[in-house]
């Protein structure tokens, strides 16, 4: 019996990377997941990974830039579970372009998938969540929302208004006790860890680049009833990095 046994939590992107991991740990607390992807490669992969280890899981492709996408998925959740407990809403992508060349279609998609796709995500989930005494929801943002490398601004734009997004809902969902709160992950390497050279690991204070469970481990803290006091804030798990001064010798 884990903490999390039979709740109903929903990951998007969860096909891969962090999200996976967000998935795979809500799994080993005994909840009954739902995963969102618009991979459909990814999604079979991560679907047979979990009924492999006799976890309870539904799957549906869905694009966060079609709204019907995520109604109707938030709507077959329901009806297959009943409920939903927990969202987790971390797919999102960027376009590194100038700003002098990114044009309004690359600007819109990287909006209408990572900050449209959230808000959209979250009202329907909330809609569910209310019927059934409230839940908690997690934002996946990006330090990139505190912080810049040049030609990011439609990325930095949608996970600035991520966080915007998660104090306005916070505050709005609150009377019925459903809790909203954002992470901002920092370097977080989704590939091959061991091939990472010691001075990327050397110029975090903490002294190594992080990992997707660094993340979920801050999902299952946010979402434990428990901690039901803690709503429209951000935590940021950059090891340090957005704390340290940094200049060219």
């Amino acid at each position: 019996m884990g903490l999390y046994d039979n709740k109903i939590v929903v990951v998007t992107g969860a096909g891969k990377g962090i999200g996976k991991s967000i998935a795979i740990a809500y799994a080993k607390e005994g909840a009954k997941l739902a995963l969102l992807d618009r991979d459909a490669e990814n999604l079979v992969k991560t679907e047979k990974l979990f009924r492999e280890l006799g976890g309870e899981v539904f799957t549906q492709i869905v694009d966060l830039t079609l709204p019907g996408d995520i109604v109707n998925a938030m709507l077959k959740v329901k009806e297959i579970f009943g409920e939903i407990n927990i969202l987790v809403n971390n797919a999102g992508l960027g376009r590194s372009k100038s700003p002098y060349e990114l044009d309004l279609e690359d600007w819109d998609y990287v909006l209408n998938t990572n900050l449209r796709g959230t808000f959209i995500c979250s009202r329907e989930a909330a809609k569910v969540m209310r019927g059934n005494g409230g839940g908690s929801i997690v934002n996946i943002a990006s330090t990139r929302a505190l912080m810049s490398e040049p030609d990011t601004e439609a990325y930095a734009a949608s996970k600035g208004g991520i966080l915007a997004l998660t104090h306005a809902m916070a505050i709005s969902l609150g009377k019925d006790k459903i809790m909203v709160n954002a992470i901002s992950p920092g370097w977080i390497e989704t590939g091959d860890y061991s091939a990472l050279k010691i001075s990327d690991h050397e110029q975090h204070p903490a002294g190594r680049v992080g990992k997707p469970e660094d993340i979920s481990r801050a999902c299952l803290f946010l979402t434990n009833p428990e901690n039901n006091f803690i709503t429209g804030t951000n935590f940021v798990i950059d090891g340090g990095m957005t704390r340290k001064m940094i200049y060219e010798e």
